[in-house]
């Protein structure tokens, strides 16, 4: 193990402790406050939510778009991979605050489209980094482990450590995951993935806070999920070399 693998497998494990720690008694206070900014929400606001995370699911597990093929050469190092992926994130980031900024700015019917966008936004993300290391997304298992890095990122701390949990040792259950769409029952997964992701973002639909919101909401929403993905791909990419700190 050379000192930059030394030093990912570090900062994995100390990421997987945080992943696992209990609720603080702020995160508490702050999941009680989404549900609260929630409530507010009009209820044709959130079947419109419910549509477009549908429709993104359906993206990911059997649309073409946003399938790479051009994945990086086999011999790449682990350190130039992931500053092609820091790369990557810096610059979705940019996209996004400014794609918040500007709908944000824009009152209540162009927060309104701001959440699709966003949503394909880090949908490409997460294809890019997948590909960058080294996966092939065109895999539908591959797919679905891209759903499971959206709900770890934008889960409440007890769900994320569910989900966690089954993306361990992920690359030992693939012969026990299904090769295609047939079977799988993506409807149960995007009604328990609508209960969480970006309930943050729910506050720039709201009147004057949404103006507020935009851009940094986005560019901080995107730059967690950027993180969250390279953990996830840390944790197969020294697991399949042997490369894990116990």
């Amino acid at each position: 193990m050379d000192n930059y693998q030394q030093q990912v497998a570090f900062e994995l494990q100390f990421w997987k402790m945080e992943v696992m720690k209990k609720p603080s008694l702020m995160g508490n206070i702050a999941t009680k406050v989404q549900g609260k900014i929630n409530s507010y929400i009009p209820q044709k606001v959130h079947n419109a939510i419910t549509v477009t995370i549908k429709q993104m699911v359906k993206a990911v597990l059997f649309g073409s778009e946003f399938t790479s093929s051009n994945l990086p050469p086999t011999e790449m190092t682990l350190m130039h991979r992931e500053a092609l992926v820091k790369t990557k994130i810096d610059n979705y980031c940019k996209t996004g605050a400014a794609e918040g900024g500007i709908t944000g700015a824009g009152g209540f019917l162009m927060s309104m489209a701001d959440f699709p966008i966003l949503i394909g936004i880090k949908i490409k993300l997460l294809y890019e980094i997948c590909a960058l290391y080294g996966f092939n997304s065109s895999d539908f298992r591959e797919r679905l482990y891209i759903l499971h890095i959206f709900q770890l990122a934008f889960s409440s701390k007890k769900s994320s450590q569910k989900v966690f949990a089954q993306m361990e040792n992920w690359d030992e259950k693939l012969f026990l995951l299904p090769e295609n769409g047939d079977g799988f029952d993506w409807q149960t997964f995007q009604q328990e993935y609508r209960d969480y992701i970006d309930l943050a973002k729910l506050a720039q639909l709201l009147p004057v806070v949404g103006a507020a919101v935009g851009a940094v909401a986005n560019y901080q929403l995107v730059k967690k999920l950027g993180k969250t993905a390279m953990m996830c791909y840390r944790m197969r990419k020294l697991k399949t070399n042997n490369l894990e700190v116990r």
